[in-house]
């Protein structure tokens, strides 16, 4: 499970993703909003803890944009703002919860866990097309396919951005744990697993290169 934690408060920010990777959960830290967005286009996140100070903040503004872009991801507002109105007003901008500063890591850790286990499902479907990240299955008209590891990846970050150029660099960033270490050419290996795996022996077409730019989930499309 991968988080993002957005918050100013370098020092919470750096405890509270320590105690998540403790936990078994990946982190990243995004100190404004601009960074936030910069994750929130190349990875795919379960959950996003979001700051928001007392005056002057409209950090929640980013709430509804990542409920548009991603809306199975989940959104707890870690609030110094004690009001009930403040609290309303982040519920009715999407946020799944309201959870006050200081925070108690301990009660926030069990939320966190409770939200993900009874949250919305990242399972995929399109049309006959499953695709369940959690189990690491896919499914086609009723049958499972054989596809794991890295082409497994590659393909559920496309299909959660269904529609959209992703590029190389992007799929190296969101995949792999140090895409430095790694050259473009995995991506082309992984596209390539997919087809032969996948595509052909179905007879249908998931991902089309789009020359100069990258990858694109492109299905339904059948292959003429």
């Amino acid at each position: 499970m991968r988080v993002l934690i957005v918050d100013d408060d370098v020092t919470l920010s750096k405890t509270l993703s320590d105690k998540l990777i403790e936990s078994g959960y990946q982190a990243d830290i995004a100190e404004n909003l601009g960074d936030a967005k910069y994750y929130l286009d190349i990875r795919n996140y379960d959950l996003v803890l979001l700051g928001w100070t007392r005056s002057g903040d409209n950090s929640i503004n980013i709430i509804a944009d990542i409920k548009n872009s991603a809306h199975k991801t989940s959104v707890i507002v870690l609030s110094e703002r004690e009001d009930k109105e403040s609290e309303i007003e982040a519920l009715r901008s999407g946020a799944d919860d309201f959870i006050r500063k200081p925070l108690d890591y301990e009660i926030l850790l069990v939320r966190i866990e409770a939200k993900l286990r009874f949250g919305a499902s990242n399972i995929i479907e399109i049309e006959d097309l499953i695709i369940n990240p959690e189990e690491e299955k896919i499914i086609y008209q009723g049958n499972e396919i054989e596809l794991k590891g890295k082409p497994f990846e590659v393909l559920t970050h496309l299909a959660m951005h269904k529609d959209q150029i992703v590029s190389k660099e992007q799929l190296l960033d969101a995949i792999w744990e140090e895409p430095e270490l790694v050259t473009p050419n995995v991506i082309e290996v992984a596209i390539n697993q997919i087809r032969q795996k996948m595509d052909k022996p179905l007879d249908i077409t998931t991902i089309e290169t789009v020359r100069r730019r990258g990858y694109r989930f492109c299905f339904p499309k059948k292959i003429s």
